[in-house]
């Protein structure tokens, strides 16, 4: 906490660690690597993830959903990430994409939080943009 009681913002050393884990998560949605994928996760009904065509409640539906999509996410291009790291143990991670070979920006935003096994994504939300953007 800073001395006006709000929580320290961007602490350098957990803003590096989120911006290693976010790099190995994009690593990860690209080369399809599944149990990585579940490994950046929290492992709990609480999890959360809305998708461009689904809405997905607890770590079982997110681990399901992965399995059935066949050829993983399509391949994409990360225009800009902003990472804001709050207090010491949550953080978000908000960037915009572009899927190669297509026009339509996407958006996607993640909450991390600190659990005794490390960082882990509790809630994400992929969409994309209307076609007039």
């Amino acid at each position: 906490m800073t001395s006006s009681g709000f929580p320290l913002l961007n602490d350098p050393d957990i803003l590096r660690d989120i911006t290693a884990l976010s790099d190995r998560y994009e690593r990860a949605l690209g080369e399809n690597e599944l149990q990585e994928l579940d490994r950046l996760f929290y492992d709990g009904p609480e999890t959360v993830r809305y998708g461009v065509g689904e809405n997905l409640y607890g770590f079982d539906e997110i681990k399901a959903f992965r399995r059935n999509r066949t050829g993983g996410s399509p391949p994409r291009e990360v225009l800009r990430r902003v990472i804001t790291v709050i207090g010491r143990d949550v953080a978000t991670v908000d960037l915009e994409f572009r899927r190669i070979g297509a026009e339509r920006i996407g958006r996607q935003s993640q909450t991390w939080f600190r659990t005794p096994e490390g960082w882990k994504i509790i809630a994400a939300h992929v969409s994309l943009m209307g076609t007039g953007s």
